[in-house]
């Protein structure tokens, strides 16, 4: 018979007795049982297990389920009680904590798949376990924070920082190459000192030193990375981007759609004039000169033809412009990408005014407002942003390099050779199209090619050293970063979180948070601490799981009464 739920299945800090213990129930009744099969009678073996004879009949008793007799029977010894505890924790996190559904819908799991017949499938039972799996999962990232801080190697990294908006303000500082959040909480200010005193804290106990901060140009974040930090900043090229976009893309879109109309409107009237002149021949007329349709159908075929030439130079002008935009991207770059060549500063910059001389020629073409043409401006005022931080990286390129210390030739080779494949092969890992990223990948081969032979002075050092040129090499194709595209990504995932709940609640933001750290992996496997600690952690799941109570087991179902119609005759 099923027990009805008592408060110790799902407290976990209180240790309940084993008449109680779901598990320790479990080993007692194995126990009783391995005893009667060695021989031993039902009353000595329940009496050495120090229980009582009526307790042991209550538990096997048959339960009262239509669930299979042996899976009824496995679900009451110890393997059987962890693998339903697993299991229900399993659809928590599942559900409710990386799928952001509700605690009803774990329910409603639990009533399909059966197991309601063994766990306690009620709101107010699964809402307290659920409760109580959120307090363990910060608990346990807390601990496996602090404990991954103690053994990582000193790092030098760059963070990104921005504002989220959901449930109020929220500071948000990543580190972009392991996806690792540094920082995420609820501030009142945005300022400057707010920015270092929030970073402050969240790189507590961290060996780490901040040499770059990737960002828009809010003036708090750049006094915070610049003066506070003592880092290069870096500007983020999307937003670049997206003034260009601003001045651009509204503008040249109406000037197509006003030629489309035009054209339309031009077309219908060519038509018009020929289908006027068609009727006219039909008729009957009486003398008098006719009207002059060649004339006028002349007239409407040219100006026909004059719109169908602006419709397709404003389609022209906004493809170039879109083009223009897409440019940017393109080239900026430290190893342009045609062969992987380093680009100097200079070049960049050469290659920033062409592309803006050819913008501001299409905004004379479509004759762009002031208020449009202050957008561009402000943009082309980022490109020394661009050029600086190219600059930057190089610097700090050849200043890690010459601080190996290594022969000439290997270091030419790190230089020309092993950083710009390495670089290649990250930047063919963001390309948007197949075709590219078939073409980087092979470029970087290529550039990897020389170094692999047995003749290469690269060749003649020790694996460890060779190794070791290789993590450096990689951090320094690390270093350039141009964008703040994960914190944008963090802000439309808790975004999205946000819609389903309405609300983001403080430990719910601060288990999403553990989870994003460590728990969800990329395709290699790996979690966003073991890339950033640079070293394996325990399973999250595994070390929470240890902590967690024993499924609650389901209250007997009492057969509720009917419901009286409401116009039932009452006796006079």
């Amino acid at each position: 018979m099923p027990d009805a739920p008592t408060a110790v299945d799902s407290n976990a800090e209180r240790r309940p007795t084993p008449i109680h213990d779901r598990l320790d129930r479990a080993k007692h009744r194995q126990a009783v049982a391995q005893a009667q099969q060695a021989g031993q009678s039902q009353r000595a073996a329940i009496t050495s297990a120090g229980l009582a004879r009526s307790t042991v009949r209550h538990w096997n008793a048959p339960p009262e389920t239509s669930a299979p007799a042996a899976l009824a029977a496995f679900v009451e010894t110890p393997e059987g009680v962890e693998w339903l505890r697993r299991v229900q924790m399993a659809a928590h996190w599942s559900i409710s904590e990386q799928g952001g559904a509700g605690v009803r819908v774990v329910c409603q799991f639990l009533e399909l798949s059966g197991l309601s017949v063994f766990i306690g499938a009620s709101y107010g039972t699964q809402q307290a376990f659920q409760a109580e799996l959120e307090r363990q999962i910060v608990s346990e990232a807390t601990d496996l924070r602090a404990a991954l801080a103690k053994t990582m190697p000193h790092r030098t990294l760059s963070i990104v920082e921005d504002e989220t908006w959901q449930d109020g303000m929220r500071l948000v500082a990543i580190e972009p190459v392991s996806n690792f959040i540094l920082l995420e909480q609820a501030s009142a200010a945005r300022s400057a000192a707010a920015w270092s005193q929030a970073l402050e804290r969240g790189l507590a106990g961290f060996k780490i030193t901040v040499v770059q901060g990737i960002s828009d140009e809010a003036k708090g974040l750049l006094a915070h990375v610049k003066r506070d930090q003592g880092a290069h900043h870096s500007t983020d090229l999307f937003h670049l981007q997206h003034e260009v976009s601003k001045a651009m893309s509204l503008a040249l879109r109406r000037t197509q759609q006003q030629a489309e109309a035009e054209e339309t409107t031009a077309k219908a009237r060519w038509q018009a004039e020929c289908a006027a002149e068609q009727a006219y021949h039909r008729q009957h007329h009486g003398p008098g000169r006719p009207p002059a349709f060649a004339a006028r159908i002349d007239r409407a075929l040219e100006a026909d033809v004059q719109a169908s030439l602006a419709r397709e130079r404003a389609q022209a002008q906004r493809a170039e412009s879109k083009a223009l935009i897409g440019a940017f991207s393109a080239v900026d770059h430290p190893y342009e990408l045609e062969q992987g060549q380093a680009q100097t500063p200079e070049q960049l910059q050469t290659h920033l005014e062409g592309l803006f001389a050819r913008l501001e020629a299409l905004a004379q073409e479509v004759d762009l407002s002031e208020r449009l043409c202050a957008h561009l401006a402000k943009a082309k005022r980022l490109t020394h942003s661009l050029v600086a931080t190219l600059t930057f990286f190089f610097m700090t390129v050849n200043t890690r390099v010459q601080a190996l210390d290594l022969a000439p030739a290997i270091e030419q080779a790190m230089l020309n050779d092993l950083i710009p494949a390495l670089y290649l092969e990250r930047a063919a890992a963001r390309s948007p199209s197949a075709e590219q990223r078939h073409r980087l990948r092979a470029l970087s081969a290529q550039r990897l090619a020389p170094l692999q032979q047995p003749a290469h002075p690269i060749q003649s050092l020790d694996e460890a050293t060779r190794r070791h040129l290789e993590q450096v090499a990689g951090d320094c194709a690390d270093l350039f970063q141009r964008s703040s595209s994960c914190v944008e990504g963090r802000n439309g995932v808790l975004a999205l979180y946000q819609h389903g709940h309405h609300r983001l609640s403080p430990r719910k933001q601060q288990v999403l948070t553990a989870l994003h750290n460590f728990s969800i992996t990329r395709p290699d496997g790996t979690t966003a601490a073991e890339r950033f600690f640079a070293q394996p952690h325990p399973s999250l799941f595994e070390q929470v799981l240890e902590r967690m109570p024993w499924p609650a087991r389901p209250a007997r179902r009492r057969p509720r009464p009917a419901k009286p119609p409401h116009l039932t005759l009452v006796a006079a």
